[in-house]
Formats: structure tokens, C-alpha cells, sequence
């Protein structure tokens, strides 16, 4: 396996580790039937994968972002490298390989997803020099469990914040759930370790695993608990049009804010506005929006109850 470069250096705001895809969106009337022919109204192309679209949408917020996980030197993997860096992401610590790079295929609309990764597997801990990365924070979508949680630990010994982007219980978020200082989940995942629809209970259970746990639960807000304090902050009232990448670019934000040193309230503010923006898009790669767009957005939209 072989590593990518670019032109950056020094120290980068975020680094985020994980998946990248290449995902294909078919728009078409409705879910084929059993022998059904289909032809699709549209069909966008462009790179995908919680970390990867993280990484972007740090970059459109000012910051200097970097990703690091799997490419493949294929088709795909040369297109969503050159995504990355015309998007000015650091790809210094994206390794390439001969296995394919992941592909997704989605017709638009509900959330149904086809995922290819042939024989590609994780990489190993060591697959980049993990002493060589200045960052001020770092977020992991547990995708890459090992070198994640070799990221994590020389993320510790440096005193960098470390956040998780949590979307389902899997070996790789249930590896890093205890590692990480920010552990930002979704309902589905809090149920899932907590084995019960209950918000409030997962909380509990999850305040005694990180320092500070966020659990976002779509149209309802979210709920968080950090530093012995608990709260909640309601949604954006909006019409969500494609709620594929939403929690990408809350945790995006989310890390970004973590980065600037916002106050607690102006990041999750600042995420669930990111995070809102991006379901009024269709595809998660172009609804990752730029601070202008956050900052402008929040003029407009009010969160209820709150001045």
C-alpha cells in the first residue's frame, strides 16, 4: 500500500479518520418491484463516507481539515481523491491500496443503500505514522477501528480532544466509545447499546462511559450530558428533503466547533444547523455547507424556544 500527499503541512485543525465511498444516487419514482425495468429521472455521482464527508464540510467551515483512511487506485478512489483535495483536504494520510474503493449506490428518497467493498479490509494500526499527525482535534467514525484506536492513543498522550462519530453499534464504535473525550451518537446507536427505546436510560448508561456523550434524535433535537451538567437542544424546523449525511455534517460541525473553542451551546447550535442544512440537499456530499451558509441559516431559522 502506498500513501497520498498534498501540499499541506503543519498543524491542521482536525484530522478525521475513517470511511470513504464513492456513492452513486439514482432518482427514480419509486423502489423497484420484483422484474421491474426502472429508469432513473437523475443520477448524481460524487465521494462519500462519514469521515471523508466530515472532512469536506470542515474544510467549506475555514478550517484546515485533513482525512485519513482507505482509497483504492481505481476509478473511484482517483476521483474521490481529487474531490478531496480540490475541496483543500489534507490527503497526506490516505493510504491506497489494489482493493477496491468502497462503493455505495442509493436510489434517492428513503434510505436504502446497496454497499460494495469486494475484498477490501481495514487497515492495520500502523498504516500511517500516527506520531507524525499535528492535529488540534480528532473525530473518528469507527470504520477504521485499529488505527483509530492508535490515532486515539497518541491522540491522549498529546492532550488532543477526540471525538466519535457513533452511527451504529459495531465492533469499531464499540472499540472507541471509551476512548474518545466527545462521544456524539445517534438514537439508533444509544438503543442499540443500551437495548431499550429509551433516550434518557442510554444517557445514563452512556455518561458513565465518556466525559461528554451527545445523543442526536433527528426531529426531536438532542439530548447531552458533559462535566455533570445535562440538557437538551430542540431541531431546526425545516423540510428535510434527503436526510442522507445529516449526522456527518453535525459531527463535522461539531468537531469544528470543538477546534475553534466555541462555547458548549454555539457548537451543538452550530452542528444542528449543519446537520439541517444538509437534509434540504439531495446527497450528502453536495449538502455539506460553508459557514456562510451556517452563519446565514441561523439568522433565519430561530430554534424554538431559544433567543
Amino acid at each position: 500500500m502506498t500513501q497520498s500527499h498534498s501540499s499541506s503541512s503543519g498543524v491542521i485543525d482536525v484530522l478525521c479518520a475513517g470511511h470513504a465511498s464513492y456513492d452513486l444516487i439514482f432518482t427514480v419514482p419509486h423502489h423497484p418491484a420484483s422484474d421491474e425495468k426502472l429508469f432513473a429521472d437523475d443520477f448524481q455521482a460524487f465521494g462519500g463516507g462519514p469521515a471523508a464527508n466530515a472532512a469536506v464540510l470542515i474544510a467549506r467551515l475555514g478550517l484546515k481539515a485533513a482525512f485519513a483512511g482507505y482509497l483504492g487506485l481505481d476509478l473511484y478512489g482517483e476521483r474521490h481523491l481529487q474531490e478531496l483535495q480540490e475541496e483543500g483536504v489534507d490527503t497526506r494520510w490516505i493510504v491506497r491500496g489494489q482493493s477496491p474503493t468502497p462503493i455505495l449506490v442509493k436510489p434517492d428518497g428513503d434510505r436504502a443503500l446497496v454497499n460494495y467493498k469486494g475484498q477490501t479490509v481495514a487497515l492495520p494500526g500502523d498504516a500511517i505514522d500516527c506520531n507524525a499527525v499535528a492535529a488540534k482535534v480528532m473525530l473518528f467514525d469507527g470504520h477504521e477501528p485499529a488505527l483509530s484506536l492508535s490515532l486515539a492513543a497518541h491522540a491522549r498522550k498529546a492532550g488532543i480532544p477526540t471525538v466519535l462519530d457513533a452511527g451504529s453499534l459495531h465492533d469499531g464504535t464499540r472499540a472507541l466509545m471509551g476512548r474518545v473525550d466527545y462521544l456524539v451518537c445517534s438514537e439508533k446507536f444509544a438503543y442499540q447499546y443500551l437495548g431499550d427505546q429509551d433516550a434518557a436510560g442510554a444517557l445514563d448508561r452512556l455518561s458513565g462511559v465518556a466525559p461528554c456523550v451527545v445523543i442526536t434524535l433527528g426531529e426531536r433535537g438532542l439530548i447531552w450530558s458533559r462535566e455533570g451538567a445535562r440538557g437538551a437542544l430542540p431541531a431546526f424546523l425545516i423540510q428535510a428533503v434527503d436526510t442522507t449525511g445529516a449526522g456527518d455534517a453535525f459531527h463535522g460541525a461539531f468537531t469544528a466547533g470543538i477546534a475553534l473553542g466555541l462555547a458548549w451551546q454555539e457548537v451543538l447550535e452550530v452542528s444542528s444547523a449543519a446537520g439541517a442544512l444538509c437534509c434540504m440537499r439531495v446527497g450528502a456530499r453536495p449538502g455539506m455547507p460553508t459557514a456562510a451558509e451556517v452563519a446565514a441559516f441561523r439568522k433565519r431559522f430561530a430554534l424554538p424556544g431559544l433567543t
